[in-house]
Parts: structure tokens; sequence; C-alpha cells
């Protein structure tokens, strides 16, 4: 028999109306939402379940929206008796993983993300940053475009290595314009300019890193319960204290979201669970390795429907 991981997914999964079904049917669904309006000060929940969109799309919103409706789908997941060999989450999903891994309290991840989303808002000024999903073209020579362009004053980095043939791109407007304007120069297709209000994971969200650095002063990680597989290395890690240390370098590194994929299946992992609203990492790992089980998770119906043999 293989093993399991689950998997959180980061920003851009979030949609009007996630998780409202299991709100509305389980008991502990619902208080989760009220935990997390509790802790905010404000109805989180009501913008998760109505909107606007627009509100919801903000940074210091989707996060803890997100979280929220992620770790409600998971604790509905509970009635199935599934344990995961190992957790793991793109980005912002990572603060699912760990709250699903027991390394940290859902109340302090909310709040830890709500202020996360705020200093990643503050740390360039509006119009200066840019992201773009390169596709098409290879990890080390777009690498090498990223630090070509950076040499000259306009800075742009990997932000998440998705899969193959699909790269992101962060920096300043001029550097990612660059990148746009030259990836057929180095095999790639074309970018895309992604709609997001930060150059997310790269260099310039120095200032949000130390912020969040400070803020988790405040929290007491303890040692995960299941392995989590870390965006920054790609490697499990459980210790309290590493798990603090890598949430604040993930804030200006890549997500090496291929790389945890590959390590997750060389460790014998042969199901992915998705958990959370929308199916993008279902997307990714397909295209990483066509041959494992992937399982999505995001309403009452899918686990209701789930047959899985553990």
């Amino acid at each position: 028999m293989g093993k399991i991981a689950f998997v959180f997914p980061g920003q851009g999964a979030q949609k009007v109306g996630m998780a409202k079904d299991v709100y509305d049917a389980l008991p502990q669904a619902a208080e989760l939402f009220k935990t997390a309006d509790e802790v905010l000060g404000f109805s989180i929940s009501e913008l998760a379940f109505e909107g606007p969109e627009e509100q919801l799309k903000q940074t210091a919103n989707t996060q803890p929206a997100l979280l929220t409706a992620s770790i409600a789908l998971f604790e509905a997941l509970k009635s199935k008796n599934i344990t995961p060999d190992y957790v793991a989450g793109h980005s912002l999903g990572e603060y699912s993983a760990l709250v699903a891994a027991n390394a940290l309290d859902f109340d302090q991840a909310v709040a830890i993300v709500r202020a996360r989303g705020q200093y990643m808002e503050q740390a360039v000024p509006s119009g200066q940053g840019a992201m773009a999903a390169v596709l098409g073209a290879e990890r080390e020579p777009l690498a090498a475009l990223c630090a070509e362009i950076s040499a000259t004053g306009h800075a742009v980095e990997l932000a998440n290595v998705n899969c193959p043939g699909q790269i992101v791109v962060s920096g300043s407007v001029e550097g990612v314009n660059t990148v746009a304007a030259r990836v057929k120069e180095i095999g790639g297709k074309r970018a895309i300019m992604l709609e997001v209000s930060g150059p997310f994971h790269s260099s310039l969200m120095k200032s949000a890193a130390d912020q969040l650095s400070e803020r988790l002063q405040t929290v007491s990680f303890r040692d995960a319960t299941v392995p989590v597989v870390a965006n920054v290395t790609a490697k499990t890690v459980t210790q309290g204290s590493d798990i603090q240390a890598l949430l604040v370098e993930q804030v200006y590194s890549p997500v090496l979201w291929e790389d945890s994929v590959r390590f997750l299946i060389h460790e014998g992992v042969d199901t992915f669970i998705e958990i959370g609203p929308g199916n993008v990492l279902t997307g990714l790992i397909k295209k990483i390795d066509k041959n494992v089980r992937l399982i999505n998770i995001s309403s009452l119906e899918s686990i209701e429907a789930l047959q899985v043999e553990v």
C-alpha cells in the first residue's frame, strides 16, 4: 500500500461561497468560522460566503478566508478516518498544512495569515511590483534570464516552480515585463501577467518577512505530528523552531512545488488528496506525474463520495 499526502492550496484558489456547505452541515466547521470571525474582529465568514469578490481577492482577506475554508474541509474529512503520511501546502497553503499537522493552532494561524497578508500588501507600493506565469520555459535558462535582467537594476526572480512548463516569476514591473518580452529567447512559449497586489516570493518581500519574523516570535510552534514538506526546501520539517524559521524565509523565497511533489513521490506517496477550494494543485500534480492517484476535496459532496483504501 502506498502513502497518502494531504495538500492544501494557496492564494488564487479562493471563491465566493467556499466551504459554505460544510459550514451549514457540520457544527465543528461552523465553529471554525465563528472562531475566525472572533479572532479577526470582523466577519470573514460573511466575506467568504457572500463576497463581494473584489474584497475577498484582497490579500489580507484572502489568506484568512482560504485558510479557514481549507481547515473546515479538513475537519469534515476526518469522518473518513484517513491519516496522511505527509502534508504540504502551496505558499499560504503551508499554514493549513501546519494546522493539519498539529504544529500550529487554528486560531493562531488565522491571526498570523491575516497579518502576513497585510505585511505583503504593504511591502511594495501599489503598481511597482508584478508577477507572471511563464509557460514552456526550462528552470535554469529562465533563472539565468532573471539574473541577467536583475543585474540591470530591475529585480525579477523565480517565485513558484509549479510544474514542468509552468514557472511564475516575480519582481519589479519593469523586470517582469522584460522577462515576458524575452521568454521566446530561452525557448519559452509566452508569459501571462497575473492579477496580484504585489511581487510575492521575491526579494522585494524582505520587509514583509522581517515583520512576519517579529510576529512569529509571539507564537509557540509545536513539533509536527505529521512530516510537513516545506516550500523553501522541498524536504520534510517537523521541529517547531525549524518550521518558524522556514515560514519567514518562505515570504521572499521561491515555492518549490514541483520539487516537493517529486520528493513525496520518491518517498512512496501515490495518493494526493487536495483539501480546499478549487483544484489547482490537482492540475499541477497531474502535470508532474500522471501515475499518481489524485483526489479533490472541495465540497461536502466530494467528501461523502470519497472511497479510499487505508
